[in-house]
């Protein structure tokens, strides 16, 4: 399964948004520019977040996007749903042959799973810690 960059930066621009909980809108071109993406692809990307109900807009000089929920109560797999569509490893997984089959549906599972339990407030929250496990020689 890949994740293209519709989901990818979709979820960023949930995970902005829930980072600011309960400030107020957000205007998509601060998301594109702390996060270096193309505002005109955001607008394309919110267009779907924002019929699924995950996030409103607001108009006006002070208006922007924000979450309609709590970002606790949103998983990321509402996201990649909204943006992606069904989670699936492959296609025509009924034609396989049953080992096969269900392996597939292990893996299915098992990302569903992720996706469901990792909230927008557990991305959100995550802190970036990458280079304290590394050691450095010189």
């Amino acid at each position: 399964m890949k994740i293209s960059t519709k989901g990818r930066y979709g979820l960023t621009i949930m995970i902005a948004l829930g980072k600011q909980y309960g400030e107020g809108p957000i205007p998509l071109r601060k998301i594109a520019a702390e996060y270096d993406l193309s505002e005109a692809y955001l607008e394309q990307l919110v267009g779907p977040l924002r019929n699924s109900g995950l996030v409103k807009s607001v108009r006006g000089a002070y208006g922007g996007y924000m979450l309609t929920r709590d970002p606790k109560e949103i998983s990321a797999g509402d996201v990649i749903k909204v943006l992606e569509g069904p989670i699936q490893p492959v296609e025509g997984i009924e034609d396989e042959a049953q080992p096969q089959r269900e392996l597939w549906i292990r893996i299915r599972d098992a990302v569903k799973n992720v996706l469901e339990t990792t909230s927008i407030d557990d991305l959100a929250n995550q802190k970036d810690d990458n280079n304290e496990n590394y050691m450095f020689y010189i």
